[in-house]
């Protein structure tokens, strides 16, 4: 992996029409943002969905700052049943 490996589980998976995308680093949360597609974009902002850096969550999306060879991963809300 040459740049930040982004990681979309569950139905951002579906969302983003794939598991993985790689991006150009470094980035910041609102150059992540910008740079997803579509509807992972708004979804990516949902506060129930959690950003995990390098396996980290982060408690602030915000404090996002990833770069290039780090892993930046969405995990949306746990669905029991």
């Amino acid at each position: 992996m040459k740049g930040v490996g982004i990681v979309f589980l569950g139905k951002l998976a579906d969302l983003a029409g794939t598991g993985t995308l790689e991006l150009a680093g470094p980035l910041d949360w609102p150059g992540l943002v910008a740079r997803l597609p579509g509807e992972v974009a708004g979804a990516a902002q949902d506060p129930r969905n959690r950003v995990a850096v390098n396996g980290a969550l982060l408690g602030n999306k915000a404090a996002l700052s990833a770069e290039d060879g780090d892993e930046v991963a969405f995990l949306p809300p746990v669905s029991g049943g």
